[in-house]
């Protein structure tokens, strides 16, 4: 099928879904970064002609596995429903959070961003630097709880692990809480259940303008533009660690070629768009765009770095 036959009867399909209504299915509670992937995936289509209306739901629990499983147990040939993933939900998958799954279960559609890792206390804390609150969690571990989405070998856990055994600290040794996205982190932050969060760069954006957060550093290659831009890198103060996360959506694995072929096509096409780089901008995301054939050769790759990663750190047991 030639490529413009393809984009035709996406946009005609994407019409006769219309009626119908198609989901994009958050993993997670409101207010994280899985949220954001999903609004700006319906504030992206809303701008395509003829294009169907993505409704939000939210289907949280066990950092996307209660999402994965129905899906894949009960929701396999929907051919309009998308849930949101990012290089965290990879990870989980690699190191076998969801269970016995593989990336061959389901169907990756495209990712459409990219944002980083990110340090944060609250703007009263009394750690000013990422130095200072790594020199404090290694003089005492137990006295700085740090939040984070997931438990042991998920990404915030990997990222906050790396830090601290830089800092010359086991990485088991450090407490955390394990929470469920963006959202619960923050809430849990201002509340004063933890002292500092491993969390995500998009995820700071929504909360770094109301002056009750401190962000204390991007894992990013240089310093990230916008309102981010005096945070320093960790990198910057010592702590060599960069941590890039992608942000897309995947289909039920027995989804119809044809509707699978409309839905990559469909987001080929919106990022083809002028205006969607200033969307993603909005949303805090930076230029990272895969679909189809693809974006899953990308996570199969992802998926041995990870477990690479993992064993080379000794921050998981191998399976």
């Amino acid at each position: 099928m030639s490529t413009l036959r393809i984009f035709l009867s996406s946009c005609l399909a994407l019409a006769c879904a219309q009626a119908a209504g198609a989901e994009c299915l958050v993993p997670s509670k409101p207010g994280g970064a899985m949220d954001l992937t999903c609004k700006l995936a319906q504030q992206a289509l809303r701008a395509e002609a003829g294009a169907v209306p993505l409704k939000l739901s939210y289907m949280p629990g066990g950092v996307g596995a209660v999402a994965w499983h129905t899906l894949v147990s009960q929701r396999r040939a929907e051919p309009d429903t998308l849930v949101a993933f990012s290089g965290g939900s990879v990870l989980n998958l690699a190191r076998g959070k969801f269970g016995k799954a593989s990336i061959d279960d389901v169907r990756w559609v495209a990712a459409f961003g990219a944002d980083y890792g990110m340090v944060a206390v609250r703007a009263d804390s009394p750690y000013r630097t990422l130095d200072a609150l790594l020199k404090a969690i290694k003089r005492d571990p137990q006295r700085v709880t740090i939040g984070m989405s997931g438990t042991i070998g998920s990404q915030d856990w990997m990222k906050m692990a790396l830090l601290v055994h830089m800092a010359g600290l086991e990485a088991r040794k450090m407490r955390f809480v394990a929470l469920e996205g963006g959202g619960e982190q923050f809430v849990a932050m201002q509340a004063g259940h933890v002292q500092a969060i491993s969390g995500d760069t998009s995820e700071a954006l929504l909360y770094a303008g109301d002056r009750k957060v401190r962000v204390l550093a991007v894992l990013s290659e240089q310093r990230l533009p916008g309102v981010l831009a005096g945070v320093p890198t960790a990198r910057e103060q010592g702590y060599d660690v960069v941590w890039p996360i992608i942000r897309g959506v995947w289909m039920g694995p027995d989804v119809p070629d044809a509707d699978y072929r409309r839905w990559v096509a469909a987001f080929d096409h919106m990022q083809s768009q002028p205006g969607f780089a200033q969307l993603r901008a909005r949303a805090g995301l930076f230029p990272f765009s895969l679909t189809g054939d693809a974006l899953t050769g990308y996570v199969r790759q992802s998926i041995i770095d990870y477990n690479r990663q993992a064993v080379q750190f000794k921050l998981v047991r191998e399976r």
